[in-house]
């Protein structure tokens, strides 16, 4: 029996044997399995030293200092944290916040709770291309504004937001800026620096390292004020108060050093398996790709197959193509995707779309079995098709 093909990065990215084996030395006797904040003995001080080293070299993938650096359960708390964080602290300058249409659910859902709390939020629509224009950012702050928030790449469409450009205006305002980084850690190079931006969410698990653990840059120059959303220890500067998980945090430190090392070697791989994959996919009569391509990184890949359901295409590859309808967060809904219906699509289009996305282990084999299989189920559920079939006619008419 073939073993099943993965292409859904995008919703996570497996383990990478080195990620594996450095958390294994942090579990059981035999290892360093002390508590990080245990002070009084080399159990503690080893545990300590481990995360400590973590936190240096996540600070280094983003061009960061170590003490900028907090760890979090993953890039939903960290969208959390930033946002709940910043509106309380800032409270007493405004209530104004602005964002997008095609944010995480994480992002939306806290800013929503934050609308039920009395915060107005703006909602930024993109263009029908997947992009938010730094100009309508620009035109959507006030004066009562403290908050900006927008991802970095979209985990939808793969498209790329000029945050430097938007860091830009937020900085002359003195507005706190927001980045959700979680799906560009590992495909873009990452400078705080550079991008200006004061607050960053990252995810260990997409960027092959484990679930449950993820990370909040938070600017210390100009500092930048965050009310803490979990108390008990005051753990992480006072910020997230918890006991580390130092074996998911190496784990996460280590996939932090080995897309520094892999980086060029991972980023050809994977524009070259891209760009094969598109050219096998664009055979298909009628598909289009959603986002610009143009601006878009390399890898997340959003196409329309009209006159074909993409859950009926999903169930017809049984599972043993891993594709995805849309973000892994909303999957569980019958409601099309909210990123695709702010692009402006219609509910049947967006019914009839498929994200695929590729990592580190994709191989050009797989490329190739899974778009024969993708065009054979579209050419199969099309021959049933009502609208296809009337389609062809007018076609052949």
């Amino acid at each position: 029996m073939r073993r099943a093909i993965y292409l859904d990065y995008a919703a996570t990215t497996p383990v990478d044997p080195h990620v594996a084996r450095a958390m294994m030395r942090f579990l059981g006797t035999d290892g360093t399995f002390g508590n990080p904040a245990s002070r009084t003995h080399r159990f503690g001080w080893q545990a300590e030293k481990a995360v400590e080293n973590s936190r240096q070299e996540v600070a280094e993938l983003i061009k960061a200092e170590p003490d900028e650096i907090i760890w979090t359960s993953g890039a939903t708390e960290s969208d959390n944290l930033a946002i709940k964080g910043v509106a309380n602290a800032y409270a007493d300058c405004g209530k104004h916040i602005v964002t997008s249409a095609i944010e995480h659910k994480a992002v939306l859902d806290s800013c929503r709770y934050l609308e039920g709390q009395g915060y107005e939020v703006t909602y930024i629509e993109p263009s029908a291309e997947g992009i938010v224009c730094p100009e309508e950012v620009e035109s959507a702050l006030r004066s009562d504004t403290i908050l900006v928030s927008l991802m970095h790449v979209n985990n939808e469409i793969g498209t790329i937001t000029d945050v430097k450009a938007i860091a830009a205006i937020t900085r002359e305002r003195n507005i706190p800026f927001h980045v959700d980084a979680a799906q560009s850690a590992a495909r873009l190079k990452l400078d705080v620096q550079s991008m200006q931006a004061d607050l960053l969410s990252l995810s260990g698990h997409k960027m092959y390292g484990p679930k449950g653990i993820g990370a909040l840059y938070v600017r210390r120059n100009p500092r930048i004020r965050l009310e803490a959303q979990m108390h008990g220890g005051g753990h992480e500067l006072g910020m997230r108060s918890g006991t580390l998980p130092t074996h998911q945090i190496a784990g996460m430190g280590e996939a932090a050093r080995l897309i520094e090392e892999r980086r060029e070697s991972d980023g050809a791989k994977i524009d070259f398996l891209s760009k094969r994959l598109l050219s096998r996919l664009e055979k298909i009569e009628q598909l289009s790709i959603n986002g610009k391509r143009t601006s878009c990184v390399s890898g997340i890949i959003n196409v329309t197959i009209p006159s074909v359901e993409s859950e009926s295409l999903i169930m017809m590859l049984r599972g043993n193509i891993a594709i995805s309808t849309g973000s892994a967060c909303t999957s569980a809904s019958v409601e099309p995707s909210h990123v695709l219906r702010a692009l402006g699509m219609d509910v049947e289009a967006a019914h009839s779309s498929l994200r695929l996305s590729l990592g580190r282990f994709t191989t050009a084999e797989e490329i190739d079995y899974a778009t024969e299989q993708i065009s054979g189920a579209v050419d199969e559920l099309r021959s049933i098709s009502p609208n296809w079939l009337e389609h062809r006619k007018r076609i052949e008419a």
